[in-house]
């Protein structure tokens, strides 16, 4: 029986961001799920309860998989123990906390944009590991014409220069003992989901645990 693949989107997203990669799941066979959730207003544990509900009115107590961004990939760890995971793909997931949100947690504007759950990235201490297997892709294009934040963190000097990044998260930030997999692609923090290279990533986790080799990744 094949998992449901449960698509959750970044912090002030909706699920539309995900979009492309959801048809592309689907054109393969597997039955997804995804649906927006209150990510501004409510914090980690909250948006954590939110989703429970609503997955397991949607569909049960059947078998799942992850596909996440950013914030997905925090909430997906904290609902580990909540629902019948077979594995998750997170995709530029702030794993080991956000820099960048640490550096703008007390500005009024970010605050109040942002929420809660954008106060709560900044350390990832006590947060749950993720459903295992977990695979994690990462972006490396910190500057990009298409995702303007790149810019402003590297005009700050919120993240090193010489170290990889989407401009939002870095590199580092998004590897987490008990990885299955890690590669990276050439795109931004904003629409790392929708790199040609990520569906056939998500695909071959999906069927074998493992992401396909290709030229120019950068594994662990």
């Amino acid at each position: 029986m094949k998992p449901t693949v449960v698509f959750l989107h970044g912090l002030a997203r909706s699920h539309r961001s995900l979009a492309i990669l959801r048809r592309a799941v689907e054109d393969a066979g597997y039955p997804t799920w995804a649906r927006s959730y209150p990510s501004r207003r409510l914090d980690l544990a909250a948006l954590a309860d939110w989703l429970a509900q609503a997955i397991r009115e949607d569909l049960g107590e059947g078998p799942l998989f992850g596909v996440t961004h950013s914030l997905g990939g925090v909430l997906v760890r904290h609902l580990t123990d909540r629902l019948s995971w077979r594995g998750v793909v997170m995709l530029a997931p702030p794993n080991r906390g956000s820099r960048v949100a640490g550096a703008f947690k007390d500005n009024p504007v970010f605050r109040w944009y942002f929420g809660p759950a954008g106060q709560q990235v900044e350390r990832a201490e006590g947060w749950p590991a993720p459903p295992s297997p977990f695979g994690v892709i990462a972006g490396t294009a910190s500057l990009s014409a298409a995702a303007p934040p790149g810019w402003l963190t590297r005009a700050l000097r919120l993240l090193p220069p010489d170290e990889p990044s989407d401009g939002t998260v870095a590199v580092s930030e998004t590897r987490l003992d008990g990885m299955a997999d890690f590669t990276s692609v050439a795109a931004s923090h904003a629409w790392i989901m929708n790199h040609p290279r990520v569906p056939e990533l998500v695909l071959g986790f999906l069927e074998h645990g493992r992401f396909p080799p290709y030229a120019g990744e950068v594994r662990r």
